[in-house]
């Protein structure tokens, strides 16, 4: 009995059941996505530090003492999450341009990545543009972030639709229209850390170092560009749930192709 497990175990290490795929599409395909997860991760759990963490702890600080730790801790923090969110977004789109290109193959119409890829880019830079303009400190009734916050998921809503209309199709995949949207979500957070969190961070850190090594004042501006940053981050920490969902939802739970039938 003992030789024969033995011989069983002796052959099973001869012989291993590993086989890599052939071709450098599938090798493409994974170093992708571990490089989407990996610096996504880094990326979204900056967020979620600055949102649950960092603001809390801030508010809760003397004000000279959160000018002493401030720039020290945010020049070094929005480093990793600006780029880890560049990097991310990038590699997303790398990755998504090849979904796009095996549903036009499967369509016998090659120009539709092309298409499909103009029209989602379209559809999402316009929702941006609005949604920036929602996140800017106005003055007066607009200036109500419940408003603002009601009004920015409408803009969302209607850039998915919008984006499932474009795209969609009897050859669109499920993962196509998927991270159709939440690519699109993920690209609305990509232009908020740089165009809006880091723009507004260079100053309030070059203010807290000057404010922590020389005494000098904030100047009266740093309120409003603060709460102008802290807004469009808390729009990034909440369009962050659906974004992640859809990404999951590409491979894992197939509910988008039947809009195609």
């Amino acid at each position: 009995m003992i030789a024969t497990i033995i011989a069983f175990l002796f052959h099973a290490v001869q012989q291993p059941h590993i086989s890599f795929p052939s071709g450098g599409t599938a090798t493409e395909e994974i170093a992708l996505r571990w490089l989407h997860i990996v610096f996504g991760i880094i990326w979204i759990g900056l967020l979620y530090f600055f949102n649950l963490v960092g603001v809390p702890l801030f508010g809760a600080l003397e004000p000279s003492v959160r000018a002493k730790i401030y720039a020290p801790l945010m020049s070094r923090a929005m480093s990793w999450f600006r780029w880890s969110a560049m990097i991310t977004v990038l590699v997303g789109l790398r990755y998504f341009t090849i979904i796009l290109k095996q549903d036009a193959a499967n369509a016998g119409r090659p120009g539709l990545l092309g298409i499909w890829f103009g029209e989602w880019f379209a559809i999402w830079m316009v929702a941006y543009v609005i949604i920036y303009a929602l996140q800017m400190p106005w003055g007066g009734a607009i200036n109500q972030r419940a408003l603002r916050g009601v009004l920015i998921a409408i803009v969302v809503i209607a850039a998915s639709y919008a984006a499932l209309v474009a795209n969609g199709g009897p050859n669109s995949s499920n993962s196509h229209l998927s991270i159709g949207i939440g690519g699109g979500l993920g690209l609305i957070m990509l232009m908020n850390a740089w165009g809006v969190v880091w723009r507004v961070q260079i100053k309030l850190i070059q203010w807290n170092r000057a404010a922590a090594e020389n005494g000098t004042p904030m100047p009266p501006e740093a309120d409003r560009l603060r709460q102008w940053s802290l807004f469009a981050a808390r729009v990034a920490f909440w369009l962050s749930f659906p974004m992640l969902f859809f990404m999951g939802a590409a491979d894992h739970y197939p509910f988008l192709s039947s809009i195609t039938d």
